[in-house]
Formats: structure tokens, C-alpha cells, sequence
């Protein structure tokens, strides 16, 4: 029996995407999919796809970065006060240091006592968080990661960071996903009332704690720059977070299912949420609307328009710092950042009018200063 299929996109998706979502709609166990309007092609399950299953887990659909995800808050100050070459300079110089985009530097430390008695399910998985995940957290990655510096419409400055669970997620979805089923069409997949299942779920939660405490480690970082630089300081009611890649048991028109969402956030009748945009892009603070044919979801950003390797081919160093004119940034990296252009992504305003059903916007922000790990 093929699962459901329900789409909210700003324009037909490729016909790779489509087949993808259809191939993922056949596969046992899967009652309905969700497609986000930020969705594109990603290995096994696309990019900005919820996935609802009766009695299955299937890491593929949750994907590798577990725990990925946003965190926002303001400041008491505007973001006019980084007008100034200088002190945007300053500010750029101190994110550099205060935060890693890779390991912490020095002897391993020692990960907090609520993550570090918290045994993973395999020797293998327990090694990597001593030797892996203890000196990446509070790290920012590369890729589409980033830390950036907003204004609102009204001019307050506010902070925005983006990561996830850096090594330990892709590790924790290569163990369970080699001891999965393999399913007609390639996925993996575990009984959810399993002792495997168990094992995933806990390992997840633990990927979950650890890529949320790595941000606020973050914020924590880039609020003492900004207390250093500005004199500005954390206005910590205004604090929003949000995952995009997780699995968990929810109700849905009374039934208990298991929602995978990859690339996608959580979107349930008042929900605060956070959608980025590109770099040069704005970006969206959002409360869900509860959409019940959308697993109460919506797109986590803007999403891909080109591959990696594409947007290297076609965008030029040049090219990017003149898409990012009004922005901040260290222009040293430009050529190594070409795969992060704006070009590189789908329009987000497009995304937003395009789920309208699924989230209301708060809050409208645009980029003043973007910090990403090159």
C-alpha cells in the first residue's frame, strides 16, 4: 500500500525529487510523507521530508547531522551600532576566536557530567563521544552552518546560530543504520519495540542534548564578544531554539506515530520555530499553525537550489561577495565559501509565502554580519 503524500512547494520539484518522495511513499511501514517547500535531493530521504511510520525507525529519514537545528535571541542594543568597519571587524576577529569552527583547541576537555554519564549503545559510539564529540562541542561546523548578526524590523540587534551534532551524529546513523532491515527500495530500518529501536532512540536523544548545549555554548560565546566589542548584553526572554533533524513519537488524527524529520521543523499550533535564510538572505521567526496534513511541521530554511559542486562550478569568489553587498564578512574566505552563495539557495521569501498554512511570521530579520566556519 503507498503511504500519502502531501506537498507544499513554491515551484514542482525536479523530477529526482519526486521520484524519491514517491519511492519513499512505497516503502513498508510508511503511512504518510510530508514534502516542505525547501525540499531538494539528499542521500536515501530528501532534504525537508517528514515521515510518518506505524512501528519503524528509519535513520535515513532523520539523516546524519542529528540534532541539527536553530537558536535565537536578542540583545539590548541596535544592530546599527555595527555600521562601523571597525567594529564589525572587531566583532568578525572575536567570533574567529571565541568560536571554533572545527575542535576546540588544547587537551581534550572533558564533556559536562549530564552528557558524559550517559552511556551510547556501542563501544564504538562511546569511543567517538571521548574522542570526537567532548573537543567539537560548542563548535560550529562548516558547510551550511553559520553564526550571524540580525537586525529586526525595528532595529534590534539579535543573534542566530546554526549547528547540529557535528562528528557524533553521522556516527550514530552509520552504527543503527548497519543494523537495520533493509527494506524493498534500500532503506534501512529498526523495530521501534526493538531492543535495537531502544538503542536509536536513546543514542538520538543523547545527539538531541548534545547539539542543543553546543549552541547555547555558542551563544554564550558570541554574547561575550558582543559584551567585549559593544558593551551589549543577552536579553535571555527572548531566547528561541528549535531541532531539524529528529525522530519521536507523536499523535496525529488520533493515531500514535513515528514523525522523521529531516530538514524540517516542528511546527504545532503556537510553536516557536526559527527559518534561516541564505547568507545575504532574511531569515523568519515563526509560531506554527498546527497544520494536522503537514505532521504539524514546516521547512526548516531556505533549502537548496544548487548542489554543492554545481554552485562551485558557477559562482565566482567575485560573485559572492557582490551578492553579500550590506554584509559582513570575512571576505579571505570568499572563494572557499562560493557553495554557500545565496545564489546557491531557493528564494526564502518564496518558501514562506509558499506555507503559508503551516507557519505565522513573527518576526522578520535580516543579515547584518555572518560568521561560518570555512
Amino acid at each position: 500500500m503507498t503511504a500519502t503524500l502531501v506537498r507544499w512547494v513554491a515551484e514542482p520539484p525536479p523530477r529526482e525529487v519526486q521520484e524519491a518522495l514517491e519511492r519513499l511513499c512505497r516503502a513498508p511501514d510508511v503511512v504518510r510523507v510530508a514534502a516542505m517547500p525547501d525540499v531538494h535531493l539528499a542521500e536515501d530521504v530528501c532534504v525537508g521530508t517528514v515521515v510518518a511510520t506505524a512501528g519503524t525507525l528509519l535513520p535515513a529519514a532523520v539523516g546524519g547531522d542529528i540534532g541539527c537545528g536553530m537558536a535565537a535571541v536578542a540583545f539590548d542594543g541596535e544592530a546599527a551600532e555595527l555600521a562601523d568597519a571597525k567594529v564589525a571587524a572587531a566583532v568578525l576577529a572575536g567570533l574567529a576566536r571565541a568560536v571554533p569552527a572545527l575542535r576546540r583547541p588544547g587537551a581534550p576537555p572533558a564533556l559536562p557530567p549530564a552528557l558524559a554519564r550517559r552511556e551510547l549503545s556501542a563501544p564504538r559510539l562511546e569511543s567517538f563521544k571521548r574522542r570526537v564529540a567532548a573537543p567539537q562541542l560548542g563548535t560550529l561546523g562548516r558547510g551550511n552552518h553559520f553564526l550571524e548578526l540580525q537586525t529586526d524590523d525595528d532595529g534590534r540587534l539579535w543573534l542566530m546560530v546554526h549547528s547540529g551534532s557535528r562528528g557524533i551524529g553521522p556516527e550514530i546513523r552509520e552504527h543503527h543504520s548497519e543494523r537495520g532491515e533493509r527494506l524493498p527500495g534500500g532503506l534501512r530500518a529498526l523495530a521501534a519495540d526493538g531492543e535495537a529501536g531502544a538503542a536509536y532512540l536513546s543514542d538520538v536523544q543523547w545527539a538531541l542534548d548534545y547539539a542543543a548545549l553546543g549552541r547555547a555554548r555558542m551563544v554564550e560565546a558570541a554574547a561575550e564578544v558582543l559584551r567585549t566589542c559593544l558593551g551589549r548584553q543577552v536579553c535571555e526572554d527572548t531566547w528561541i531554539s528549535c531541532h531539524h533533524n529528529f525522530v519521536r513519537r507523536e499523535e496525529h488524527d488520533g493515531r500514535a506515530l513515528w514523525v522523521h524529520r529531516k530538514g524540517a521543523i516542528s511546527a504545532a499550533d503556537g510553536e516557536p520555530g526559527v527559518i534561516p535564510g541564505s547568507m545575504g538572505a532574511p531569515s523568519y521567526h515563526v509560531r506554527g499553525r498546527g497544520c494536522a496534513a503537514a505532521l504539524c511541521s514546516s521547512a526548516h530554511g531556505a533549502g537548496r537550489q544548487m548542489s554543492r559542486g554545481e554552485a562551485r562550478r558557477r559562482i565566482a569568489a567575485a560573485e559572492l561577495v557582490k551578492q553579500m553587498r550590506g554584509v559582513w564578512f570575512d571576505h579571505r574566505a570568499a572563494d572557499l565559501l562560493r557553495d554557500e552563495a545565496p545564489a546557491a539557495y531557493k528564494d526564502i521569501g518564496a518558501v514562506m509565502r509558499a506555507q503559508r498554512e503551516l507557519t505565522a511570521v513573527v518576526r522578520r530579520l535580516r543579515p547584518v554580519l555572518s560568521f561560518k566556519g570555512a
